[in-house]
């Protein structure tokens, strides 16, 4: 084969479609800053309140949380990572390998609309914690009534859209900034207003010990009594809620995206800094934070909004910790909704189809009616995506086992599977089928609908092609991807080396935005430990906004400067 010809045709490529390049993989920090501020999100003030309206109790949540997300970590690193390792491609890319063209481009308009409607809902969450500084009146409509709250959605999204035009680096870059503050912030959240619930109900600041601590939590937070007055839902309910919240990403195999950047399979371990501290830490946070705001403001915690919440746990650091946990998403989800709107358009780069993509976002951003409808949707979202998860892993992991040829749709030159529509077709009628029978409870849904997905797709897959030997079309394969190789290789040599900055200021910035989230943790722990008293609680409490708000503006200004200095620094 003539190698100029071949490395002129990935030269005419988009990066997005070819396999990441070996010189471009991350090492496991990257995806636990990524991962931990992507899930430590504006939506856990929700869902914390959420499990609160459901009627868990309090052991319920703890252990059911635990187990629930430990079982999503597993999923993205025995489901996930290896298929994203093994390929490099997003799911985006390879699913057109083994479906064709028709099914590819109709899966991955779902995947624009669905990632385009999550990213706007983030935004309009961030907004809100903008209008409530500007005193600009709630929207309570399913369309804006106001102005400036529109003005203050586009300006927020501006920010989203262009760090997610900017690619993976990018946005792991801006997550690992906000990491450290997310889970520093929603810790002092609830050390905050712990003391405000516990003189409520035990009359006295701190909670003595574990049986103290589930009295409060059984009595003003997690009560076993639901918002209808009934009994709640139980330790299987949470622990399916928990599993179930990220299957779009996992079992629906969209972190490919992500994970295809990793070294190592193991690497999908990492998401496990989003799940222990953004679903378990922040969901449990986040009831302790809305049932002590609910109190100190005379309302149910189903009455209050994020920016409420957030104001009274943390004072104006709430605002931006509502900002910011609503960016971290956004910017996640808007960067896989551009890769899926590129891999329909592939004559376009994804940084313009981000940006299209990215001024929808913003529009529907707008009508408020995104964010209150985000549960249901992230919900449905999981189960129309899984049967397509289903299917990948299949072809890739079960196919090669029985001595199926992978890739034989790909080897035909079929741009219409047949075997992968009708058993995406079948997926969902099977999965919404179990839902309105009411057969099982709707968070393991996806379980059954995978397993059926996967069992009908190799049934048909067999009968279509998938059992015959393609020798001469793999061995095409396998040198177009030799050739691949060693344009990246060449392609490597041509691009800049980063030098790790190793400066006494560097070094010195980032030792204070580590020192004031400590001095933040430790404001915290005042609050929590060193109030005798109502009056003295309330003293630490004004004490901790204050110089919490200023640390704040310290961490974000000294760990931005750090990472300037470290890029600016090239070889």
């Amino acid at each position: 084969m003539d190698k100029s010809n071949n490395f002129q045709e990935f030269n005419n490529l988009e990066e997005e479609q070819l396999p990441v390049a070996k010189h471009k993989l991350h090492n496991w920090t990257h995806f636990s800053g990524l991962y931990a501020a992507e899930h430590v999100a504006a939506t856990e003030f929700v869902i914390g309140a959420t499990f609160v309206a459901l009627g868990a109790t309090t052991k319920d949540i703890i252990l059911g949380l635990l187990i629930g997300n430990i079982l999503a970590v597993l999923s993205w690193r025995f489901i996930t990572s290896p298929i994203a390792v093994d390929t490099r491609l997003s799911l985006y890319t390879y699913l057109n390998k083994i479906a064709g063209d028709s099914m590819t481009k109709l899966y991955n308009w779902a995947n624009v609309i669905i990632f385009t409607v999550i990213s706007a809902a983030m935004i309009t969450v961030s907004a809100t914690a903008v209008r409530f500084a500007f005193d600009i009146p709630a929207q309570l409509n399913w369309y804006p009534t106001n102005t400036w709250f529109i003005v203050i959605v586009l300006i927020v999204g501006s920010v989203v859209v262009s760090i997610a035009i900017y690619g993976f680096k990018a946005v792991s870059e801006f997550s690992g900034i906000c990491a450290p503050w997310l889970f520093v912030m929603f810790t002092c959240g609830a050390f905050v207003l712990l003391p405000a619930l516990s003189l409520e109900v035990l009359g006295k600041p701190i909670p003595n010990g574990w049986s103290d601590f589930l009295t409060l939590g059984n009595q003003s937070i997690w009560t076993g009594i639901n918002s209808n007055g009934e009994a709640g839902i139980g330790l299987t309910e949470v622990i399916g809620f928990a599993w179930a919240a990220n299957t779009i990403t996992h079992f629906g195999l969209i972190d490919m995206a992500l994970l295809r950047f990793a070294k190592k399979k193991s690497y999908g371990l990492a998401t496990s800094t989003g799940m222990m501290f953004g679903h378990y830490v922040a969901w449990i946070s986040a009831g302790i934070m809305g049932a002590g705001a609910a109190i100190i403001l005379g309302k149910t915690i189903v009455e209050l909004d994020p920016g409420d919440v957030a104001y009274y746990a943390l004072g104006w650091s709430g605002f931006v910790i509502v900002i910011v946990a609503g960016w971290t998403t956004a910017v996640a989800n808007l960067y896989r909704a551009g890769l899926a709107a590129q891999a329909i358009f592939q004559k376009q780069s994804r940084k313009k189809t981000t940006i299209i993509v990215g001024l929808v976002t913003m529009i529907v951003a707008c009508f408020p009616f995104v964010f209150s409808q985000i549960l249901p949707l992230l919900t449905y979202a999981g189960l129309l995506v899984v049967p397509v998860g289903a299917i990948v892993f299949a072809e890739h992991q079960i196919f090669p086992k029985i001595g199926y040829t992978r890739y034989w749709s790909h080897y035909r030159q079929l741009t219409f599977s047949t075997p992968a529509i009708a058993s995406w077709g079948l997926g969902l009628v099977f999965g919404f089928g179990l839902n309105a029978l009411n057969v099982m409870s709707f968070y393991y849904l996806f379980i059954p609908t995978w397993i059926f997905t996967i069992l009908i797709y190799t049934f048909l897959a067999g009968r279509y092609g998938a059992k015959d030997k393609y020798p001469e079309a793999a061995n095409k394969e396998k040198i177009y991807y030799q050739n691949i190789e060693a344009f990246q290789e060449e392609k490597s040599k041509e691009e800049e080396v980063p030098v790790i900055d190793n400066s006494i200021f560097t070094k010195v910035l980032r030792i204070i935005s580590l020192l004031v989230l400590l001095i933040t943790l430790v404001l915290a722990c005042i609050v929590l430990f060193g109030s005798s008293n109502e009056a003295v609680y309330i003293q630490n409490r004004e004490i901790f906004y204050q110089y919490a708000f200023i640390c704040t503006l310290i961490y974000f200004v000294t760990a931005y400067w750090a990472l300037k200095r470290g890029k600016s620094k090239k070889s």
